[in-house]
């Protein structure tokens, strides 16, 4: 097949048919001024960014769960982690030997054998944490999944979002 007449890429269609979109929009809405914008461009030697106005109409909610399903197991593990940090850092300061002390100061002599470790001991904490995460995966993936389809019946309704999206000057 000869150099030109290869399909253009779908990056390369897509951009021609915004642009293309664009310009009709623009020659519709006000031909003088686009007419005249396209002329201060040619004369100024630059080339304006093309724009093209789109609308969001609908978010497909599988890709929004696995989206949000993977960023919440990433927020979990993120969570446990700064807590194992957070808990060892406490420990080698010596914050529950004061814990200690402060609570056989208050209560007297008879607290000898109180120890704060034996109430929030790593191992408790990191077990309630590690609950916490796995339900905030399954509240968040959820919750995301539910904004999705939300988002699609109130579309349905009203349009959607108007995006206009613009090409960087280079």
């Amino acid at each position: 097949m000869a150099e030109s007449q290869k399909p253009a890429t779908l990056g390369a269609r897509i951009s021609t048919a915004i642009s293309s979109a664009a310009d009709e929009m623009r020659a519709s809405a006000n031909p003088e001024s686009s007419k005249a914008a396209d002329a201060a461009a040619k004369t100024s030697g630059g080339r304006r960014p093309r724009r093209a106005r789109l609308r969001l109409t609908r978010i497909d909610p599988w890709s929004v769960m696995k989206t949000a399903f993977l960023l919440s197991v990433a927020f979990g593990i993120v969570t446990v982690v700064a807590v194992t940090i957070v808990w060892g850092v406490l420990g080698m300061a010596g914050i529950w030997d004061s814990v200690n002390q402060m609570v056989e100061t208050v209560i007297g002599e008879d607290s000898s054998t109180f120890d704060v470790q034996d109430y929030l001991g790593m191992s408790r904490v990191l077990g309630f944490t590690m609950l916490v995460a796995v339900i905030d995966v399954v509240l968040l993936t959820a919750m995301a999944t539910l904004g999705a389809f939300l988002y699609n019946m109130a579309a349905a309704l009203l349009g959607g979002i108007e995006l206009t999206l613009a090409e960087d000057e280079r």
